[in-house]
């Protein structure tokens, strides 16, 4: 017995063109960003230094940089790792220099112009060549998955919905990559991976509201296209609150706990289980009806066999 069902009657295909706008400054505003600003590639990808230092009292980053910028380290990245009195530098590979001796003259160069203690918590080395094969084989990787993905639904559905369910993918990774870009976060392979988890975690949303749309286009006798998907809509949109929302306890509580190593990977799924619950409702829907998606679409093909007999009407 379905106690729910029907018991919202939200007319989301009535606000589709408004849901088409909003994605597509979305849109706009992240390809902006990746072409103008990039990504702030991680140490995981570019390869360098990474020097994690700890004082005795809160530190002003401006300093810290100046020191470094006199000293020949011009494009040294400072800032806070989870308090103002902890910082993290991450230095590009110096050919002319060893990792270790540039995290000692780095540690040599603030301890001359700090009076108290500095404390040096770790000390990471990623050389440039794996740095470039950890990037080339993370790209890879993501794009196998969307081939992945595209043979999955080509087969599971009609193109229509197919052709939907990976725009919805590519919307969501762009628009995630988008506010990485944007607000320069650091981008390292926890996020990456997190980016795979966005496109598993949307896929499996919008699966599971394309199998009632198709269910219900051939239930529904009566009722237009968008009449039949908005009802799907209403009757699956119970599931996809509560679980978008105990996920996303789940992620504010590593986001705010989970300390600074998961914050980027905590980030990316935050924006990524927000913007995916919403392209499963709006962007891979709509993709579908403005493709023409419709009930003949979706009606199971009816083959008659040679010969067949017809049965003895009473």
């Amino acid at each position: 017995m379905q106690l729910f069902k029907n018991a919202t009657t939200f007319d989301f295909m009535g606000k589709r063109k408004l849901a088409i706008a909003f994605s597509a400054v979305l849109l706009l505003i992240s390809i902006g960003a990746l072409v103008g600003k990039g990504l702030n590639f991680g140490l995981d990808f570019t390869g360098g230094t990474l020097i994690e230092l700890g004082y005795e009292h809160p530190v002003d980053l401006k300093e810290v940089r100046s020191v470094l910028e006199t000293e020949g380290f011009k494009e040294a990245v400072v800032q806070h790792f989870g308090t103002a009195s902890d910082i993290l530098i991450r230095i590009a590979p110096h050919e002319e220099q060893s990792n270790a001796d540039i995290s000692n003259r780095v540690m040599d160069l603030l301890k001359v112009h700090e009076d108290g203690k500095i404390d040096m918590r770790r000390v990471e080395f990623v050389g440039p060549q794996v740095g470039e094969e950890l990037a080339n084989d993370g790209g890879l990787a993501m794009i196998y998955a969307l081939i992945c993905i595209l043979v999955y639904v080509g087969f599971r559905f009609e193109y229509r919905l197919a052709v939907g369910s990976v725009m919805a993918l590519v919307h969501d990774v762009l628009i995630t990559l988008g506010v990485f870009s944007l607000f320069q976060l650091d981008f390292n392979l926890t996020v990456l991976a997190a980016i795979l988890a966005v496109i598993g975690y949307s896929l499996n949303d919008t699966i599971v509201v394309f199998d009632r749309i198709r269910e219900n286009f051939r239930k529904m006798r009566k009722g237009t296209s968008e009449e039949v998907i908005n009802v799907s809509l209403n009757q699956t949109l119970s599931r996809t609150v509560i679980t978008s929302f105990t996920t996303l306890l789940v992620l504010i509580a590593l986001f705010i706990f989970g300390g600074e190593l998961i914050h980027g990977f905590a980030t990316a799924l935050l924006v990524g289980v927000v913007v995916g619950t919403y392209s499963s409702i709006y962007v891979a829907s709509s993709s579908a009806l403005m493709l023409g998606i419709s009930k003949a679409d979706l009606m199971p093909v009816v083959v008659e066999k040679e010969g067949e007999e017809i049965d003895d009407r009473p």
